[in-house]
């Protein structure tokens, strides 16, 4: 998968189309044109980032939409949904391993090397339990005086 030439932000159509196709999901042209936003590297956007980039592109893609097509990218394996808080939610295109430092001042979030983070003390899992994975958001701010 490649970015456009003329465009780094925007994934290439066709490759956007054969990717929603790989994960068996059909490649209307609204889901193309998020698919070509979220997917052209890896990042971690909200639905109102994408909203706000589609309309930059001049698609024509509703609220609604971008919601239902993030939430099926993420039933489908696409991205991965990172909850900050009840009301802060991003979509991450990268699925490899990581974990996530959370700058509460800016918003942003980036990716943390699962390698630089210690959890060596995990409690005891519940009878025929099996553990699935630990998420870890660091979350930071600007020192003030």
């Amino acid at each position: 998968m490649s970015a456009t030439s003329d465009n780094p932000n925007l994934l290439d159509v066709d490759d956007a189309r054969a990717l929603l196709r790989e994960h068996t999901i059909s490649p209307t042209e609204q889901r193309v044109e998020i698919a070509r936003v979220m997917f052209a590297r890896h990042q971690h956007l909200s639905a109102e980032q994408i909203l706000g980039r589609l309309v930059q592109h001049s698609s024509r893609v509703s609220k609604a939409t971008v919601y239902n097509t993030l939430k099926l990218f993420a039933e489908k394996g696409l991205v991965r949904e990172v909850v900050i808080d009840p009301t802060k939610l991003f979509y991450d295109s990268n699925l490899n391993p990581h974990h996530h430092l959370f700058h509460t001042d800016t918003g942003e979030l980036e990716d943390v090397d699962p390698a630089r983070v210690d959890i060596s003390h995990l409690p005891p899992l519940p009878e025929g339990k099996e553990l699935l994975g630990v998420d870890v958001i660091i979350r930071v701010s600007e020192r003030t005086a």
